[in-house]
């Protein structure tokens, strides 16, 4: 009876340590990954999206679009929409961002109290702004 426990325990305890050993297989394969690193995601003008930096054509240099700049909402259609547009300003130029567009578009105005223009894009500083796509209000912002 003795010698039966005393195997019992010897196989019990061979099948927990190698239990163990194949854990720590497990647990050095998982360090080797390489280590992703936050804000290593700069574009070719050296700004982190990740840090939610975009460039600027009219300022020049690495900008926080949501800070800065004028707010456009979705124009109501009767949908739900969480999209929005932004708009910095600078002398008689307008830089639009779209969120259906990679890069920023430059929209020019002639004089003061016209609207800012570029192809069928069109901003109208009409009870805050409203920007169109040919006849079609796409959004309107403060």
């Amino acid at each position: 009876m003795k010698k039966l426990f005393l195997f019992s325990f010897i196989i019990c305890l061979s099948f927990s340590c190698a239990k163990k050993v194949s854990e720590e297989k497990k647990t050095v394969k998982e360090e080797t990954k390489p280590a992703v690193v936050v804000g290593g995601d700069s574009d070719e003008h050296g700004c982190k999206a990740s840090a939610g930096y975009t460039w600027s054509i009219l300022k020049k240099k690495c900008i926080r679009i949501f800070e800065n700049s004028t707010k456009l909402s979705h124009a109501e259609d009767g949908k739900t929409y969480t999209t929005v547009a932004y708009v910095i300003f600078d002398g008689d130029k307008a830089e639009l961002f779209l969120d259906t567009q990679k890069e920023s578009i430059i929209l020019e105005r002639k004089s003061e109290g016209d609207s800012w223009v570029k192809d069928d894009l069109q901003l109208i500083p009409w009870k805050g702004y409203v920007l169109k796509r040919g006849d079609k209000i796409i959004y309107t912002g403060q």
